[in-house]
């Protein structure tokens, strides 16, 4: 039980960290950069959200075995950085709706580079929405049972997988126990990320 729950916060956490920052810049190049590769660009990272989980858990199987890939935690980190990147990218893409652009060109027009724009004026605005979308990312990551059932390997075992490997013997004390944790977290997770989105709106 103990390396499912090491396994799912090492998986969770990586793929969190990855997918908020590549789904960040993602997300701002789909707002600001508006060409037909961009389109294409959205239409790829659209894709994982409308599709259901059991395909997309095969076609990643599939995808590591063509490549010869041995299923393990990097496979399943692969997988679950994947499908966060599209949630990250579409909660960015709605903060930055919201965001005045002018604020850039003034820091501009006054001499400031594109580091100290980044650093002074775009992070800060945007963290509030990159929390928000981290916060999700890791909700979907620590408790995705689906895709990781495809693409775990032997030692790979997360918590929701060893927790469906316990239920097949009957329900359990610490079934039950370990289920409203997971159940608590998430609820806890979710909040903060309303909160968090309440206030950037």
């Amino acid at each position: 039980m103990w390396l499912a729950l090491r396994n799912s916060m090492i998986i969770a956490i990586s793929a969190t960290l990855v997918s908020t920052i590549i789904g960040s810049l993602a997300a701002y190049a789909i707002h600001r950069y508006k060409t037909r590769l961009q389109k294409v660009h959205y239409s790829l990272v659209y894709t994982p959200l409308v599709m259901p989980d059991i395909l997309m858990g095969i076609s990643l199987l599939l995808f590591f075995v063509a490549l010869n890939i041995k299923l393990s935690l990097f496979t399943v980190f692969v997988a679950h950085t994947t499908f966060c990147v599209s949630y990250v990218t579409m909660v960015m893409l709605s903060k930055l709706q919201n965001f005045d652009f002018s604020l850039i060109e003034a820091a501009q027009d006054l001499g400031a580079d594109s580091w100290t724009v980044t650093k002074k004026i775009l992070l800060p605005l945007l963290a509030p929405g990159m929390m928000a979308a981290a916060l999700l990312a890791f909700t979907l990551s620590i408790d995705d049972f689906v895709i990781t059932y495809f693409v775990a390997g032997q030692g790979a075992s997360t918590l929701p997988i060893y927790i469906y490997s316990m239920i097949k013997f009957g329900s359990t004390p610490l079934v039950n126990a370990l289920s409203t944790l997971i159940l608590a977290v998430t609820f806890v997770v979710v909040l903060i990320t309303q909160l968090l989105t309440n206030e950037e709106t």
